[in-house]
């Protein structure tokens, strides 16, 4: 039996680039290269934010163009597919709003794998926060949950949950994965 805690942006699906567009089209600065505006907004768009010193204005502005992005515009990581076939029940902890990964998984076809759902606009606090991964465990009983930043883990470690990261080799994690083809190899 395996119940796997899912990350959205950048442990499901590939989205950071079309991020780090947006901050470089509403930034300006081509002094700034895409690695350090993608490195930042790795660790959350609110470092990010505070890093580029933005203001009020830019920063509605890369939201609003983050939510204008389209489930085209989004791919799923090679091999993801693989690894929800293997899990007895699959659910995701995001801060995305819940419309729009809708949108997505079913554009993809993988909205039938996933049984449960803590969206960016459910009223949870944000990460590291446990209380969304509180109420995804005591309901699901989750085995592991996989993200690829730090503060998609410290929840699972507060509780007591096998964690992954993904495409990040903070320390701190029970397993590491660079592609998810790798995934049995660290899961028995």
């Amino acid at each position: 039996m395996l119940n796997i805690l899912w990350d959205f942006d950048g442990t499901l699906f590939d989205t950071y680039p079309a991020y780090t567009a947006i901050f470089r089209e509403v930034m300006g600065d081509e002094k700034i290269s895409e690695d350090e505006i993608f490195w930042q907004l790795k660790v959350s768009f609110s470092d990010a934010f505070e890093h580029f010193s933005l203001n009020d204005e830019q920063i509605k502005a890369i939201r609003k163009m983050a939510r204008q992005l389209q489930p085209e515009d989004l791919t799923p990581f090679p091999g993801v597919e693989h690894v929800l076939k293997q899990a007895d029940k699959n659910v995701i902890m995001t801060h995305k709003e819940r419309d729009d990964v809708l949108s997505i998984l079913k554009f993809h076809n993988l909205d039938g794998y996933f049984t449960d759902m803590v969206a960016g606009d459910d009223g949870y606090p944000r990460k590291p926060h446990t209380a969304s991964y509180e109420f995804l465990h005591e309901k699901h009983k989750v085995d592991l949950a996989i993200g690829d930043r730090e503060i998609d883990i410290l929840p699972a470690k507060d509780l007591g949950i096998r964690t992954c990261l993904f495409q990040n080799n903070t320390p701190g994690a029970d397993y590491y994965l660079s592609h998810y083809r790798d995934f049995n190899k660290i899961i028995k």
